[in-house]
């Protein structure tokens, strides 16, 4: 029994490190991917593999951006009109 103990002590000592490296922080240069999207040339900006910026071009009328909203739940918003955002009143709880 207390070699099994030991083990997984030394198993979870050996994964802590991992565990740090996972979690890395949103740093470094933009990847930026463009695409066409009928009319509309489409430019995503992502760090660490995460979306956090969508620059549209029309063919007519001004570029605008679409920036995330905060949290991880993909939504965004235009950076342009920021009072648009989606209301989200809570009407119940529990």
């Amino acid at each position: 029994m207390r070699t099994l103990t030991s083990l997984l002590l030394a198993g979870l000592l050996a994964s802590t490190p991992l565990a740090a490296i996972a979690e890395e922080p949103l740093t470094g240069d933009p990847d930026v991917t463009i695409r066409q999207d009928g009319d509309k040339t489409i430019e995503e900006y992502r760090v660490n593999g995460l979306l956090y910026a969508v620059k549209v071009i029309p063919k007519v009328g001004k570029p605008y951006f679409l920036v995330r909203v905060q949290g991880n739940d993909g939504n965004f918003v235009r950076s342009d009109q920021p009072d648009m955002l989606i209301p989200a009143w809570e009407i119940f709880k529990w």
